[in-house]
Protein backbone atom coordinates (compact mmCIF):
# COMPACT_ATOMS: atom_id res chain seq x y z
CA UNK A 1 0.00 0.00 0.00
CA UNK A 2 0.72 3.36 -0.87
CA UNK A 3 0.39 4.78 2.80
CA UNK A 4 2.64 2.02 4.50
CA UNK A 5 5.53 2.74 2.16
CA UNK A 6 5.27 6.52 2.75
CA UNK A 7 5.05 5.89 6.23
CA UNK A 8 7.89 3.22 6.47
CA UNK A 9 9.84 5.99 4.09
CA UNK A 10 9.51 8.15 7.59
CA UNK A 11 10.91 5.36 9.53
CA UNK A 12 13.98 5.55 7.97
CA UNK A 13 13.80 9.45 7.50
CA UNK A 14 14.14 9.63 11.04
CA UNK A 15 17.00 6.85 11.44
CA UNK A 16 19.10 8.74 9.28
CA UNK A 17 18.94 12.36 11.00
CA UNK A 18 22.65 13.13 11.81
CA UNK A 19 23.44 15.12 14.61
CA UNK A 20 23.27 18.31 12.91
CA UNK A 21 20.32 17.90 11.28
CA UNK A 22 19.34 17.25 14.77
CA UNK A 23 20.46 20.25 15.79
CA UNK A 24 18.70 22.34 12.96
CA UNK A 25 15.27 20.61 13.92
CA UNK A 26 15.81 21.50 17.75
CA UNK A 27 16.55 25.11 16.74
CA UNK A 28 13.70 25.09 14.13
CA UNK A 29 11.28 23.99 16.82
CA UNK A 30 12.52 26.66 19.25
CA UNK A 31 13.21 29.86 17.42
CA UNK A 32 10.44 29.39 14.53
CA UNK A 33 10.83 29.12 10.92
CA UNK A 34 12.92 31.81 9.13
CA UNK A 35 12.62 31.12 5.58
CA UNK A 36 14.08 33.23 2.64
CA UNK A 37 12.22 32.15 -0.35
CA UNK A 38 8.78 32.04 -0.97
CA UNK A 39 9.05 29.28 -4.14
CA UNK A 40 5.60 28.96 -6.28
CA UNK A 41 5.90 25.69 -7.96
CA UNK A 42 3.70 23.21 -9.71
CA UNK A 43 1.76 20.17 -7.90
CA UNK A 44 4.17 18.00 -10.41
CA UNK A 45 5.74 15.27 -8.70
CA UNK A 46 8.58 15.38 -10.38
CA UNK A 47 9.43 19.01 -9.30
CA UNK A 48 10.42 18.42 -5.81
CA UNK A 49 11.56 22.41 -4.66
CA UNK A 50 14.01 21.65 -1.88
CA UNK A 51 15.48 18.51 -3.66
CA UNK A 52 16.18 21.03 -7.46
CA UNK A 53 17.62 23.53 -5.00
CA UNK A 54 19.96 21.46 -2.60
CA UNK A 55 17.55 23.65 0.26
CA UNK A 56 17.92 22.31 4.05
CA UNK A 57 14.39 21.89 6.02
CA UNK A 58 13.78 25.57 6.88
CA UNK A 59 15.08 27.36 3.50
CA UNK A 60 11.96 27.41 1.47
CA UNK A 61 8.51 28.70 2.17
CA UNK A 62 6.80 26.20 -0.07
CA UNK A 63 3.18 26.74 -1.84
CA UNK A 64 2.35 24.44 -5.07
CA UNK A 65 -0.48 24.41 -7.48
CA UNK A 66 -1.53 23.07 -10.30
CA UNK A 67 0.56 25.02 -13.15
CA UNK A 68 2.33 27.30 -10.69
CA UNK A 69 -0.40 29.95 -10.98
CA UNK A 70 -0.56 33.40 -9.55
CA UNK A 71 -4.28 34.32 -8.94
CA UNK A 72 -4.46 38.43 -8.95
CA UNK A 73 -5.36 39.91 -5.70
CA UNK A 74 -8.60 39.67 -4.72
CA UNK A 75 -10.65 40.55 -1.28
CA UNK A 76 -13.51 38.60 -1.13
CA UNK A 77 -15.35 36.09 1.21
CA UNK A 78 -14.06 33.32 -1.01
CA UNK A 79 -11.39 30.84 0.10
CA UNK A 80 -7.71 31.26 -1.26
CA UNK A 81 -4.57 29.40 -0.40
CA UNK A 82 -2.43 30.80 -2.83
CA UNK A 83 -3.12 34.37 -1.52
CA UNK A 84 -2.62 33.20 1.91
CA UNK A 85 0.71 31.44 1.51
CA UNK A 86 1.78 35.02 -0.05
CA UNK A 87 0.50 37.03 2.52
CA UNK A 88 1.73 35.17 5.06
CA UNK A 89 5.38 34.38 3.68
CA UNK A 90 5.76 38.31 2.94
CA UNK A 91 3.18 40.47 5.56
CA UNK A 92 4.59 37.39 8.64
CA UNK A 93 7.94 35.53 7.78
CA UNK A 94 9.04 38.51 5.67
CA UNK A 95 11.09 36.60 3.15
CA UNK A 96 13.29 38.47 0.93
CA UNK A 97 12.59 36.07 -2.28
CA UNK A 98 9.94 34.71 -4.07
CA UNK A 99 10.38 32.33 -7.25
CA UNK A 100 7.86 31.33 -9.54
CA UNK A 101 8.93 28.10 -10.92
CA UNK A 102 7.55 26.39 -14.09
CA UNK A 103 8.81 22.92 -15.45
CA UNK A 104 9.18 21.49 -18.87
CA UNK A 105 6.73 18.78 -20.03
CA UNK A 106 4.07 20.81 -17.54
CA UNK A 107 0.25 19.02 -17.95
CA UNK A 108 -0.78 22.18 -16.73
CA UNK A 109 0.32 24.19 -19.65
CA UNK A 110 -0.17 21.62 -22.18
CA UNK A 111 -4.10 21.73 -20.82
CA UNK A 112 -4.44 25.27 -21.81
CA UNK A 113 -4.24 24.22 -25.49
CA UNK A 114 -6.72 21.69 -25.02
CA UNK A 115 -8.47 23.54 -22.05
CA UNK A 116 -12.02 23.39 -24.39
CA UNK A 117 -12.08 19.57 -24.91
CA UNK A 118 -12.08 19.04 -20.75
CA UNK A 119 -15.30 17.25 -19.21
CA UNK A 120 -17.14 20.21 -17.09
CA UNK A 121 -18.20 17.32 -14.87
CA UNK A 122 -14.87 16.32 -14.16
CA UNK A 123 -12.70 19.54 -14.72
CA UNK A 124 -14.84 22.48 -13.79
CA UNK A 125 -12.19 23.67 -11.54
CA UNK A 126 -9.57 22.83 -13.77
CA UNK A 127 -11.10 24.60 -16.47
CA UNK A 128 -11.50 27.52 -14.41
CA UNK A 129 -7.71 27.74 -12.79
CA UNK A 130 -6.18 27.31 -16.33
CA UNK A 131 -7.68 30.46 -17.28
CA UNK A 132 -4.37 31.81 -15.29
CA UNK A 133 -2.06 30.66 -18.01
CA UNK A 134 -4.20 32.30 -21.15
CA UNK A 135 -2.27 35.18 -21.43
CA UNK A 136 0.46 33.40 -21.93
CA UNK A 137 -0.80 31.01 -24.56
CA UNK A 138 -2.20 33.97 -26.86
CA UNK A 139 0.62 35.84 -26.81
CA UNK A 140 2.61 32.74 -27.69
CA UNK A 141 0.83 31.88 -30.39
CA UNK A 142 0.77 34.97 -31.98
CA UNK A 143 4.46 34.66 -32.01
CA UNK A 144 5.20 30.96 -33.57
CA UNK A 145 5.32 29.90 -37.26
CA UNK A 146 4.23 27.32 -39.27
CA UNK A 147 8.11 25.36 -38.32
CA UNK A 148 7.87 25.81 -34.85
CA UNK A 149 7.32 22.59 -32.76
CA UNK A 150 4.68 21.61 -30.66
CA UNK A 151 7.91 21.37 -27.60
CA UNK A 152 9.26 24.63 -28.88
CA UNK A 153 5.21 26.43 -28.26
CA UNK A 154 5.34 24.53 -25.26
CA UNK A 155 8.31 25.56 -23.84
CA UNK A 156 7.77 29.03 -24.62
CA UNK A 157 4.45 28.91 -23.26
CA UNK A 158 6.46 27.57 -19.61
CA UNK A 159 8.46 29.93 -19.72
CA UNK A 160 6.34 33.31 -20.32
CA UNK A 161 3.68 31.94 -17.83
CA UNK A 162 5.91 32.09 -14.54
CA UNK A 163 6.94 35.51 -15.81
CA UNK A 164 3.37 36.48 -16.50
CA UNK A 165 2.64 34.86 -12.14
CA UNK A 166 5.19 37.65 -11.62
CA UNK A 167 3.19 40.75 -12.75
CA UNK A 168 0.41 38.92 -11.15
CA UNK A 169 2.19 38.83 -7.70
CA UNK A 170 2.49 42.89 -8.52
CA UNK A 171 -1.31 43.29 -7.92
CA UNK A 172 -0.94 42.43 -3.98
CA UNK A 173 -0.22 45.34 -2.27
CA UNK A 174 2.49 44.59 0.49
CA UNK A 175 4.21 42.79 -2.77
CA UNK A 176 4.43 45.55 -4.39
CA UNK A 177 5.33 47.60 -1.67
CA UNK A 178 8.64 45.72 -0.61
CA UNK A 179 9.34 45.29 -4.49
CA UNK A 180 9.69 48.95 -4.60
CA UNK A 181 11.42 49.52 -1.59
CA UNK A 182 14.05 46.88 -2.22
CA UNK A 183 13.49 44.87 0.40
CA UNK A 184 12.06 41.91 -1.96
CA UNK A 185 12.79 40.38 -5.27
CA UNK A 186 10.53 38.40 -7.72
CA UNK A 187 12.10 35.73 -10.31
CA UNK A 188 10.47 33.32 -12.21
CA UNK A 189 12.53 29.98 -13.30
CA UNK A 190 12.06 27.22 -15.03
CA UNK A 191 13.10 23.96 -14.44
CA UNK A 192 13.79 21.31 -16.92
CA UNK A 193 12.90 17.91 -16.10
CA UNK A 194 15.21 15.61 -18.09
CA UNK A 195 18.39 17.12 -17.22
CA UNK A 196 17.82 18.82 -13.72
CA UNK A 197 18.84 22.32 -14.54
CA UNK A 198 16.95 25.54 -13.30
CA UNK A 199 17.44 28.85 -15.27
CA UNK A 200 16.26 32.29 -14.14
CA UNK A 201 14.30 35.11 -16.36
CA UNK A 202 17.02 38.12 -17.03
CA UNK A 203 14.60 40.94 -17.72
CA UNK A 204 17.57 42.93 -19.63
CA UNK A 205 17.56 40.49 -22.03
CA UNK A 206 14.14 39.08 -21.79
CA UNK A 207 15.78 35.16 -21.81
CA UNK A 208 16.07 32.41 -19.61
CA UNK A 209 19.49 31.77 -18.55
CA UNK A 210 21.40 29.23 -15.79
CA UNK A 211 24.38 31.28 -14.91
Amino acid sequence: MANDKLLQGNREFVEKITDELDEKLAKLTSEGQEPTTLFIGCCDSRVVPNIITNACIGDLFVSRNIGNFVAPYVCSKDFHAGAAAIEYAVSSLEVTNIIVCGHSYCGAIEGLYKRDELDDKLYKNTKRWLWLGESAKEDVEKSITPKTTKREKLDMTEKLSAVYQLENLMTYPMVKERVEDGRLELNAWHYDIETGVASHYNPKTGEFVNE
